[in-house]
């Protein structure tokens, strides 16, 4: 089984792009969402660390975001509590999927968490920064506030196109996309 991974910024397509690979894909900021809902246990660990800003289970997205707004370092405190239990989500995906020729990784601090091996294949998702911002303007429940934190956690995109297998322009028309993504699987033996 060979990883493919897809680096970029914060609204690049990377989600859009797992999909036409037609392969399992592990999507972490969804496997995070399931986690917010689900996981009394992470609940019970968030609700410990921040007793008086969570309320009850489920978690609430505007709690969490209290919490990061509140003091910058809680994010990564967070981040702490979630990440551990995100790789072991990651290792039951890719323990399920071993058979598989390829599988798609779309974690969005794949590099800076350093999840990538020597053999993975890295995809960076560039796309025009107004793009960006017009496809995250039509997102629901988006925070231009959370984004500029989030972003202060990321690598430079520079190093992660510099870091990457291959770089795709993504111009957010369906057709271009599924051709990048064929001429990536012819090169790398489909």
């Amino acid at each position: 089984m060979r990883r493919i991974a897809l680096v970029g910024d914060i609204g690049s397509g990377k989600t859009f792009y797992s999909k036409l690979f037609k392969y399992p894909v592990f999507n972490a900021d969804l496997v995070v969402s399931n986690l917010y809902q689900k996981d009394k246990f992470l609940f019970r660990k968030i609700k410990k660390k921040f007793p008086n800003k969570v309320s009850n289970f489920p978690l609430k997205k505007e709690e969490l975001l209290k919490i990061i707004f509140q003091k910058h370092k809680n994010l990564k405190v967070l981040s702490k509590i979630i990440h551990p239990i995100v790789r072991k989500k990651m290792k039951n995906f890719l323990k399920k999927n071993k058979k598989k020729k390829f599988v798609v990784l779309d974690i969005p601090l794949y590099l800076e968490n350093r999840l990538n091996t020597k053999k993975d294949i890295i995809i960076f998702i560039e796309a025009d920064k107004k793009k960006i911002k017009h496809k995250l303007n039509k997102r629901k429940n988006i925070n231009p506030k959370l984004i500029n934190i989030l972003k202060r956690n990321q690598l430079p995109l520079k190093l992660k196109k510099k870091r990457s297998t291959y770089n795709v322009k993504n111009n957010f028309v369906r057709i271009a996309a599924k051709k990048n993504v064929k001429l990536i699987m012819k090169e790398i033996g489909k």
